[in-house]
């Protein structure tokens, strides 16, 4: 018989949990401190995120402002917006996949 009944080392698991918390925690403020751009409309547009998708500025290119069409400005605005939280979105999964799918599989955590 294996001594403790083959029951994993409760106290090694807690340790690696708390490890994975820590570099997770880490990973998330490093993506908080990283920004990513997304354009529209050949550079008209740009919007700039951080890691965690919260938009940190917007660049409009004079030539994109049309007084009689606003609705294209407004479109190109959107189209960058979304293509800077998919760059954040991807930029998450690299950072953070690997620690998340450690975590997966452990009752009790939100992931």
């Amino acid at each position: 018989m294996i001594p403790g009944g083959g029951q994993p080392n409760m106290q090694q698991l807690l340790q690696q949990a708390q490890k994975m918390q820590q570099d997770l925690a880490q990973a998330q403020e490093e993506l908080a401190q990283t920004e990513v751009e997304g354009q529209a409309g050949g550079g008209l547009v740009k919007a700039t995120v951080n890691g965690s998708g919260e938009l940190r500025s917007l660049v409009i290119d004079p030539k994109a402002v049309d007084p009689e069409d606003t609705e294209t400005l407004a479109d190109l605005v959107v189209a960058a917006v979304q293509a800077a939280n998919e760059n954040a979105q991807q930029l998450q999964q690299e950072k953070l996949g690997p620690l998340t799918q450690g975590l997966g599989g452990m009752p009790g955590l939100p992931f």
